[in-house]
């Protein structure tokens, strides 16, 4: 019998932090971060990082487990999040993965074999060069004619991503979007429950505005400022992330802080436009859209736990533990 998997997923401000954790508490659930972003220790302002007040004491994993300087790819991502849930598995807790990095979810949730070629440093290096001189649309540009469905699919910005399609295509003459295609279409090993919240645009637009304004307002400048004078640059993976690149750019006199502030905003609803057209291609995702609920979070959890426990004949929702919390739930969510 294939083993329950939960994915709570959707675009960027959407609520799925608050929500995997309540759901978490329900079932006896654990969750592994599916964000690209917060598994870097000193980012937690402009990751949105959860914070040990909103995990409500709900066990969470990959977080914080690398330093700024190390990489953290799909491939990494991979690897970390199985032994995370043979962890979970080990205590008899149910796996509830919780994030927006579409690729990463896809990844672990069919298995996709990336060991098919071998990483080539010294062609890496030369296209970082590349990139650094003349910017990273020259790469983009390379993808496009090479693999344009992975160019369609890939932001510019990220030239990690950028140079791995390239360097799977000049190894093996095929694209990279083909293979991933392929071993997508394997059958995944675990029954999953793959759902993707998601509200009225214009409402979460605004909510994307007010993520940002309460980042600086917590802090943000001092943050990526911190960041700096450790020695961190925006060629590194981790200061290529949404939040930490538009403030670098102030720092180093490009851009005014309301122009920087600006940018951020659009680019994080240009993300989650992104987000949104990943999910839409994915097979068995059960969408939540909130104004289906009357933008009532406690029904949509409500919604989910009666399929999980529909589905699987499991019944090990926490009914203590709900009702210790229930007088909060409602707030926690919004």
């Amino acid at each position: 019998m294939k083993k329950p998997l939960i994915i709570i997923t959707g675009p960027t401000a959407v609520g799925k932090t608050a929500l995997s954790v309540r759901l978490a508490e329900r079932v006896g659930g654990e969750i592994i971060s599916a964000d690209s972003m917060q598994v870097y220790r000193h980012m937690d302002i402009g990751s949105a990082k959860v914070t040990k007040e909103e995990m409500r004491g709900v066990p969470h994993h990959l977080i914080d487990i690398l330093e700024p300087s190390e990489e953290f790819n799909v491939v990494t991502f991979q690897k970390r999040a199985k032994e995370a849930l043979e962890e979970i598995d080990s205590r008899g807790s149910v796996p509830i993965i919780a994030g927006g990095t579409g690729f990463y979810i896809q990844a672990l949730l069919y298995d996709i074999d990336f060991t098919e070629t071998e990483e080539d440093g010294t062609f890496r290096e030369e296209m970082e060069a590349l990139a650094r001189e003349k910017g990273p649309a020259v790469l983009h540009a390379m993808l496009k004619q090479a693999d344009p469905e992975s160019a369609a699919t890939i932001h510019e910005n990220n030239i990690k991503r950028v140079i791995r399609a390239l360097e799977f295509h000049r190894q093996t003459g095929e694209k990279i979007s083909a293979h991933n295609e392929e071993e997508r279409g394997k059958e995944s090993p675990y029954q999953f429950f793959y759902y993707v919240v998601n509200t009225d645009r214009n409402l979460l637009y605004e909510r994307i505005d007010r993520r940002v304004d309460q980042m600086m307002e917590n802090g943000l400048v001092e943050e990526v400022k911190s960041l700096k004078a450790m020695g961190l640059t925006k060629q590194m993976v981790s200061m290529q992330g949404l939040g930490y690149k538009e403030i670098l750019d102030y720092l180093d006199g490009n851009c005014s802080l309301e122009d920087a502030v600006y940018i951020l905003k659009r680019d994080t609803r240009h993300f989650a436009k992104r987000q949104l057209t990943w999910f839409k291609r994915e097979r068995g995702v059960r969408w939540l859209n909130l104004p289906d609920f009357d933008n009532d979070r406690e029904r949509v959890l409500e919604h989910i736990i009666s399929e999980y426990r529909l589905e699987t004949g499991r019944d090990n929702t926490q009914n203590a533990c709900y009702e210790n919390n229930a007088a909060n739930s409602t707030e926690d969510m919004q």
